[in-house]
C-alpha cells in the first residue's frame, strides 16, 4: 500500500521535473540560436533606425519591400526640417541633373501633341534629328516599335522614348506633308545641349537684353558669349532678366556676378551652426564693371538669382525691377548615398553685402510656406507696392547709405505690378484649352514653307501683317468649340494679337523670335527701357 502511494506521489514529481529540464535544455539550444542571429544581423554600430530596418528585413514573418520602406522613412526622418532639404531618389537624379550638367542624351527636336499627334515644331540645329533628315512639321507616328500618334500618352513618356543614353538609336515613323506614304528614319542619340541663356537680343538701339532661365555649368559661357554679341551691335546698357529663374549652381552666379562689380567687393557670405563663415569677393577682372546694369526679378526668383540681385543692389552698382523676389536663402550641400539617390541638405544661410538673410521665415510649417506666395496674391502684393509692410527691425543699408529690408526676398528699386489689362473670360479659356497655340500650329502647318525663307523676327511681323490672325483664331477656337465672346475679345485684342504673333516667330525662329515680339506688351521689361 506504501509502496503504490510512493508511486503515486513520485511519479508525478520525477514527470514535472523531465519536462522543466527539457524546457531549460531547449532554451539554451534557441538563446544560442537567436543570439548568433542577431550577432549575424543586427550592426555592430549604427541608430535604433538601422537596427529596426535590419530586424524587419531578416526577421519579419512576412516579405517585405525593405527599399520603399527606407525611402518612406527618409522622408519622414526630414520632414520637419526647413522646405529645401530633400531627398530625390536614384531614378529621379539623371533628370534633376540635366539643367545643371547642360545637356542629355536625345535625338534634338521640340515636339508638340497637336490633336493626339506628336508633331515636330522645331529640329535641332547641328543635332542628331537634322543629320537624319527630319524637318520642322514632320508627324511622328510610331518610336520604335510604339504607336504613338492617336493614343492617350502624355508628353514626359513620349519624351522618355526619344531620350536615351548617348550613342543608343532609336527608330521613328514619320509622316510628312506631300509624301504619299509613311517612312522610317534611325537616329543615333546625340549629346543634347540644355540652354540656360534663353535668349540675347538688342531691346533698342543701346540696351542689350539677356534672358537667364538658371546658373547650371554652360551658363557662365553663354553668358559671355551674348555680352560679347551685344556689344559687336552697339550694347551701351544692360538689362538681365531673372524672372522666373529659381537658382542653380552657386559658384556660377559668383563668377557672372563678378563681371560688373570693382575690386574686393563682398557678394556674399554664408553661415551655419556647422559651416563656419565663408566670405565672397570680387577680383576685379570682370570686363562690364562699367556698363549700366538693370536686373529684371518676379515672385519665381529664387536663391542664386536674388544672390545675383542682391550684391548687384547692396553694392549700388545697379538697379533692379519688378516684384519682390521669393526668399530662398538656405545653402544645400548634395550628398550622394549608395544606392545613387542624394540628399540635398541645408548646411549654412546665405547673406547679402548688406548683411541681411534673403530666406523669409518657414517656422510656421511647409505647407504655410509654400502658400505664402498665394497669401502675397490675396494681400495685393502683386499689384501694389504699398501692401508690402517691412519689420523696422531688419533695416539694413547699402554700401551708398540706402536703406534696404530683411525678412525674404529682394524688394526692387523699382517696382512694377503685375499687369492685369486686357484680360478676360474668353482669353483664359483660349489657354485652358490650348486653342490659342494650336491655331498657332495650324497656322504655321499652312504658311511653313513660305516662311522658312524669314531670317529675324522684324520680317515675321512683317510677313503676318496681311492676315487678321485674332479673327482667324477666332473663327477656328468656335469650330473647335469654344464659342466667340466679342466683348472678351474686343477686351484682350492686343494680348491676344500680340501673343499669336510671338508665338509664331518662336516656330519660325525659336527664342529669338518670341522674346522680341513678346517684349512689346510685357510691361516690367518696358519700365525697365525707360530706366
Amino acid at each position: 500500500m506504501y509502496k503504490n502511494n510512493w508511486k503515486v506521489i513520485l511519479m508525478p514529481l520525477i514527470l514535472a521535473l523531465a519536462i522543466v529540464l527539457g524546457m531549460f535544455v531547449n532554451s539554451l539550444f534557441v538563446g544560442k540560436d537567436l543570439r548568433e542571429r542577431q550577432e549575424l544581423f543586427l550592426p555592430v554600430q549604427g541608430s535604433k533606425l538601422d537596427m529596426v530596418l535590419n530586424m524587419v528585413e531578416h526577421s519579419y514573418v512576412d516579405t517585405v519591400d525593405i527599399q520603399k520602406i527606407e525611402e518612406n522613412a527618409i522622408n519622414e526622418v526630414i520632414k520637419d526640417l526647413d522646405p529645401h532639404t530633400v531627398y530625390i531618389p536614384a531614378k529621379e537624379m539623371e533628370k534633376v541633373n540635366e539643367d545643371m550638367i547642360g545637356n542629355f542624351g536625345g535625338i534634338g527636336v521640340q515636339f508638340y501633341k497637336y490633336r493626339d499627334t506628336v508633331t515636330v515644331i522645331k529640329v535641332v540645329p547641328g543635332g542628331p534629328s537634322q543629320d537624319a533628315g527630319l524637318q520642322d512639321g514632320d508627324r511622328i507616328i510610331k518610336v520604335n516599335d510604339t504607336l504613338v500618334a492617336g493614343v492617350k500618352m502624355n508628353d514626359q513618356k513620349i519624351m522618355g522614348m526619344m531620350r536615351g543614353q548617348i550613342g543608343t538609336d532609336v527608330e521613328v515613323t514619320l509622316v510628312r506633308r506631300g509624301e504619299k506614304t509613311p517612312f522610317t528614319k534611325k537616329i543615333t542619340r546625340g549629346s543634347i545641349p540644355v540652354k540656360s541663356v534663353d535668349v540675347a537680343y538688342m531691346a533698342n538701339d543701346t540696351t542689350g537684353y539677356i534672358k537667364v532661365n538658371t546658373f547650371g555649368m554652360n551658363t557662365y559661357d553663354e553668358f559671355m558669349t551674348a555680352l560679347q554679341q551685344l556689344e559687336t551691335e552697339g550694347m551701351k546698357k544692360l538689362i538681365v532678366d531673372l524672372r522666373g529663374n529659381v537658382g542653380g549652381i552657386l559658384p556660377i552666379a559668383l563668377k557672372m556676378v563678378n563681371e560688373f562689380l570693382d575690386s574686393q567687393k563682398l557678394i556674399l557670405y554664408t553661415q551655419g551652426k556647422a559651416s563656419p563663415r565663408s566670405d565672397y569677393y570680387s577680383n576685379g577682372k570682370g570686363k562690364y564693371k562699367n556698363l549700366p546694369l538693370i536686373i529684371l526679378i518676379d515672385e519665381n526668383s529664387a536663391s542664386a538669382s536674388e544672390i545675383f540681385a542682391g550684391a548687384i543692389q547692396d553694392n549700388d552698382r545697379g538697379k533692379i525691377v519688378g516684384r519682390r523676389s521669393f526668399g530662398k536663402g538656405l545653402v544645400q550641400e548634395q550628398r550622394m548615398l549608395p544606392d545613387g539617390s542624394a540628399l540635398r541638405l541645408t548646411v549654412a544661410r546665405y547673406y547679402i553685402p548688406s548683411g541681411r538673410s534673403i530666406q523669409r521665415p518657414y517656422d510656421k510649417g511647409k505647407k504655410e510656406y509654400y502658400d505664402d506666395f498665394y497669401n502675397r496674391i490675396l494681400h495685393g502684393e502683386l499689384e501694389v507696392k504699398d501692401s508690402i509692410h517691412f519689420d523696422p527691425n531688419l533695416k539694413y543699408h547699402t554700401v551708398g547709405g540706402r536703406v534696404v529690408y530683411g525678412g525674404g526676398g529682394i524688394m526692387p528699386d523699382v517696382f512694377v505690378p503685375a499687369d492685369t489689362s486686357g484680360f478676360s473670360k474668353y482669353l483664359v479659356d483660349l489657354r485652358r484649352t490650348m486653342l490659342l497655340y494650336d491655331y498657332t500650329f495650324d497656322f504655321m502647318d499652312k504658311h511653313r514653307e513660305e516662311m522658312k525663307k524669314l531670317n529675324n523676327y522684324k520680317e515675321v511681323l512683317a510677313y503676318l501683317k496681311r492676315f487678321d490672325l485674332v479673327e482667324e483664331m477666332a473663327d477656328y477656337a468656335e469650330k473647335n468649340g469654344l464659342k466667340k465672346d466679342r466683348k472678351g475679345i474686343r477686351d484682350s485684342y492686343e494680348i491676344i494679337r500680340v501673343n499669336l504673333e510671338a508665338y509664331i516667330a518662336r516656330d519660325v525662329l525659336d527664342n529669338e523670335g518670341l522674346y522680341p515680339v513678346i517684349g512689346k506688351i510685357d510691361s516690367t521689361l518696358q519700365k525697365a527701357l525707360q530706366e
